[in-house]
């Protein structure tokens, strides 16, 4: 079992589409703190189509409770602010990725605290600043998949 956490997410159809993915892969979905919409937006629920039933939801009111519901996880901080790619992680069952906000990423002090466990998603053109959340998840999540070698 995988976790996704996504820090205060802004924009609804991605948080849907990430839902969808992890009802797909059976990984257990965390928001954490306020997000940028009110989680029976409509816009979400249909970028989750019909799946929300089978989406394993926590919702945390900050990152330690996320912490405090997962002692026994590894977390890695998703960032444009590092040079570590994902595929250098060694990922295991249990593991939580964390997400930031679409607009501003995850917080620096977070990530200061946490260096050691901070990857980012290598992109070829340094024009283009980030990757949409959504498709920033899928692309660890399945890495995360493929090294741990679960079969959903």
């Amino acid at each position: 079992m995988l976790h996704v956490a996504l820090f205060e997410p802004e924009i609804p159809p991605n948080t849907g589409n990430i839902a969808r993915l992890c009802a797909a892969t059976q990984t257990v979905l965390h928001v954490v703190g306020v997000t940028g919409f009110r989680m029976d937006d409509r816009t979400l629920r249909r970028s989750g189509l019909d799946y929300w039933e089978h989406v394993k939801l926590h919702r945390h009111i900050d990152i330690e409770a996320l912490y405090q519901l997962l002692p026994d996880s590894r977390f890695w901080y998703l960032t444009t602010r590092t040079e570590r790619p994902y595929t250098d992680a060694g990922f295991q069952i249990g593991d939580c990725l964390i997400f930031g906000p679409e607009t501003r990423g995850l917080p620096s002090d977070l990530l200061a605290e946490n260096s050691g466990q901070c990857l980012t998603i290598p992109m070829s053109n340094p024009e283009v600043r980030s990757l949409n959340l959504a498709t920033s998840v899928g692309i660890v999540l399945y890495e995360a998949i493929r090294q741990i070698g679960v079969t959903h």
